[in-house]
C-alpha cells in the first residue's frame, strides 16, 4: 500500500467526491461489511468530525484575519504618533538639534549642501 502524506491538505474536489460517496452509501440498505474502518457508523462519525474540524477551522480563519486586521490598524496608529512626534520635536528643538538626532532625525547641518556644476567648453 502507498504511504499516504497526510501533511498536505486534500483537493476540495476530492472531498467533495467522497462526500458524495458516503451520500451514496446511504441509499444502500444492504451494506455491511467486517472491517471497522469501512463500516457506516465509523463513516458517519468520521464525517461528522471532519465537519466539526472544518468549521473550527473557518471560525479561527475568522479570527485570525480580525486580529491581523486589528494588528495593522495598531501598528499604524503607531507609526502616526511617532511621525507626530517627530514634527513636535522638530519644531520645538529645531532641525539642527541633538534631540531631533535622538529621534532619528537627520541634522540639518548633516545633509550634503548642493555644489555647482561645472559646464564644460568648448
Amino acid at each position: 500500500m502507498i504511504t499516504q502524506n497526510t501533511t498536505r491538505r486534500l483537493r476540495p474536489q476530492l472531498i467533495s467526491e467522497d462526500v458524495s460517496s458516503w451520500h451514496g452509501l446511504k441509499t444502500i440498505t444492504t451494506y455491511e461489511t467486517n472491517r471497522a474502518d469501512a463500516s457506516a457508523a465509523n463513516l458517519q462519525q468520521a464525517y461528522q468530525a471532519m465537519l466539526a474540524q472544518q468549521q473550527t477551522e473557518t471560525e479561527k480563519q475568522a479570527l485570525y484575519r480580525a486580529a491581523a486586521d486589528a494588528a495593522r490598524l495598531a501598528e499604524w496608529e503607531f507609526h502616526n504618533a511617532v511621525l507626530a512626534m517627530k514634527e513636535v520635536v522638530r519644531g520645538q528643538y529645531g532641525l539642527n538639534s541633538d534631540q531631533a538626532q535622538a529621534v532619528g532625525l537627520k541634522k540639518k547641518s548633516e545633509y550634503k549642501r548642493p555644489s555647482r556644476k561645472k559646464t564644460v567648453a568648448l
